[in-house]
């Protein structure tokens, strides 16, 4: 998933840990979502709210097993046609039954292309997507229903996949896929201000736009994620080290991510309250291959190598990063150690003499990032010195984007220039790094015509067709070769997951994937 951990200040006084004090309810900080539609968001910072408001027919355990959620069982003969059953007696916030047309309905109006929903892509191995999304962006789809999504009936939904995909059930898990009710469509405005849900939690009151979401337990929930609380209030920030403080003074319970300057005080501040942990979200800078400047590998190839990475890691964060070699982090089965090999190595000489190669740059270098996190313009601003210094890029000017429109501009490819891009696992599988990001259905380079995408693209529907998890391995490894002999973006490094609590909660679990906190497990005391 497309993210950028952020956190900061809306101006707003403070009702974090404090004003929960002896309700049992707790705060959370983060950036201001970006949308609260599922299937119209990829951003972590929505997630964090979603996961709560639903349950998807599978979910991931806190290691990163698949677990049945909504569903009561998910089957396939062939890994093409899944028969999803659903579990009965499930309702929605609202008192209206969960069925299978629950979620067909909310997977298609996803999927619909004039929706121009951020998760779209997500839907693409369904049969019939491509009826939804015709090649001409201006034509109207025939339809708006995938024929791949059948209704067998209220607790039956058959889906036939456009080709094999063994990983299926963890595509499930992808807050995309949950459902949504009827009462939603009829307005959705309405509905994105106070989201009803299936999940443990419900909305109290609406979304108070950069300023908080308060949730509470709902009471007619029968899933397997009972709260032990009695409520979260995300709380909005738009700086970092705003929330940090606010962590520090116990204004707020929770934070996933603390800022990477506070780290080293926050380790001797929060004692056994520092909450570290591995993750799989991976930092990369990616190239604008539609504008025809960007178009030669070896240029691309020249700033991989141009970006001292450990020194970056150091200066920035404190050492505790890990430096990419792979595409795919290491917590994912499929990281090769040294798979990036030379490319991803800092070695000024042989960027140069590959730069030199390309033609050079001519023109305006423009690097844009959000303003999620102040580490990002500190490391743009070392990536650039490096451009000038080791490549003679002398004209260099930064493009510092919202957090809430950030990934928006991406997908709409308005940036012209190398840009900060991320990936948070959706799930724990090479594919949904490699597909996702690299595959031609959905990467925002615009890296889509080549011989090598046809290529890339090949491999990847082979190892999603194999029939061992060895053997896909070896299919995305191999897709992922091209993708670094191309280098259409290029890995950085990955992150370390350092967040924080409060003393007035304990059971706080933040996993790498997109549940991200597990806020049901929270207790308060």
């Amino acid at each position: 998933m497309l993210i950028a951990a952020a956190l900061a200040t809306t101006g707003l006084s403070a009702c974090g840990g404090d004003g929960g004090s002896g309700d049992e309810t707790f705060t959370a900080g983060h950036s201001e979502p970006d949308h609260l539609i599922p299937g119209n968001t990829t951003s972590s910072y929505s997630f964090d709210v979603l996961d709560e408001l639903f349950d998807n027919l599978v979910g991931l355990t806190k290691d990163g097993a698949t677990v049945n959620q909504a569903a009561q069982s998910v089957t396939t003969e062939d890994q093409r046609v899944w028969t999803i059953k659903i579990r009965p007696g499930q309702r929605f916030h609202n008192g209206e039954p969960v069925t299978a047309a629950s979620f067909a309905d909310a997977w298609n109006h996803a999927a619909y292309g004039p929706n121009a929903y951020e998760a779209n892509d997500y839907f693409s191995q369904i049969e019939g997507y491509d009826d939804l999304n015709p090649e001409d962006e201006k034509a109207k789809p025939a339809t708006d229903r995938m024929s791949g999504l059948e209704v067998v009936n209220d607790t039956t939904l058959r889906v036939t996949l456009t080709e094999k995909f063994n990983q299926f059930p963890q595509l499930l898990t992808y807050p995309a896929f949950a459902p949504m009710p009827k009462a939603a469509f009829a307005d959705l405005k309405a509905y994105e201000e106070a989201p009803i849900g299936n999940g443990p939690y419900q909305v109290s009151g609406k979304w108070e736009r950069n300023k908080q979401i308060k949730l509470v337990p709902f009471p007619g929930y029968t899933g397997p994620r009972k709260p032990r609380n009695k409520g979260i209030i995300w709380k909005s920030y738009s700086s970092a080290d705003t929330a940090y403080t606010d962590l520090r003074a116990g204004r707020i319970d929770v934070l996933q991510t603390i800022p990477a300057a506070k780290v080293p005080e926050a380790k001797r501040l929060f004692g056994d309250r520092f909450l570290p942990r591995k993750t799989g979200t991976m930092d990369y800078l990616g190239f604008p291959l539609f504008d025809k400047r960007y178009a030669n590998a070896d240029l691309r190839k020249a700033i991989s190598m141009a970006v001292d990475r450990n020194g970056i890691n150091k200066a920035v964060y404190n050492g505790d990063y890990l430096v990419a070699d792979s595409l795919i982090p290491q917590i994912i089965k499929g990281h090769r150690p040294g798979a990036c090999g030379r490319l991803c190595t800092y070695d000024p000489a042989e960027a140069k003499r590959l730069f030199d190669r390309a033609g050079g740059f001519s023109g305006t270098m423009e690097l844009y990032f959000s303003n999620a996190q102040p580490t990002y313009y500190q490391w743009m601003q070392i990536v650039a010195n490096s451009l000038r210094q080791n490549l003679g890029i002398r004209d260099i000017q930064f493009r510092q984007i919202p957090a809430s429109d950030y990934f928006s501009m991406l997908s709409a490819r308005e940036e012209k220039g190398p840009y900060r891009q991320n990936w948070e696992a959706d799930y724990p599988s090479a594919q949904n790094y490699l597909q996702n990001m690299w595959g031609s259905a959905g990467n925002k380079m615009g890296w889509e015509t080549s011989n090598e995408i046809k290529e890339f693209d090949a491999l990847i529907s082979k190892g999603n067709a194999a029939a061992s998890e060895a053997e896909a391995i070896a299919y995305y490894n191999r897709a992922e070769d091209i993708a670094i002999r191309e280098m259409p973006q290029i890995p950085l490094w990955t992150w370390a997951g350092q967040g924080g609590r409060s003393a007035k909660v304990d059971n706080v679990t933040i996993t790498p994937y997109a549940t991200g906190l597990l806020a049901h497990e929270v207790t308060v005391k």
